[in-house]
C-alpha cells in the first residue's frame, strides 16, 4: 500500500521516499470523529509528497485508510492521531 508524506514534517527533503512506514489510528477521549480500527496497523510506502493542501504527516491511499479507520470518514480528526513509525 502506498501514502504520501507531507513536506514540512515526514517527507525530510526526499529522504523518506521508497521508505515504508507503519501506521495506526490511536483514539483518545471520547466524542471520537472517526471509527479507529483499534490494534490494526497498515505498511505503507512512501512514493510521493503530499499536495500543498496536505495539512497532515501523511496521505494514506483509501486503501491503507480503509485498513485502520472507517473508510466513509475519510480522516482522522479531534482527538484521534495516527502513529507513524519507520518499518526497518
Amino acid at each position: 500500500m502506498v501514502a504520501s508524506a507531507n513536506e514540512d514534517t515526514l517527507w525530510d527533503g526526499g529522504n523518506a521516499c521508497g521508505k515504508s512506514y507503519r501506521v495506526k489510528c490511536l483514539s483518545e477521549g471520547g466524542g471520537a470523529a472517526v471509527q479507529c480500527r483499534e490494534g490494526e496497523t497498515v505498511t505503507v510506502k512512501i512514493v510521493d509528497i503530499c499536495p500543498s493542501r496536505c495539512r497532515n504527516t501523511i496521505d494514506l491511499s483509501r486503501e491503507a485508510f480503509a485498513t485502520i479507520a472507517v473508510l466513509d470518514e475519510g480522516k482522522i480528526l479531534g482527538e484521534q492521531r495516527i502513529s507513524v513509525s519507520l518499518e526497518e
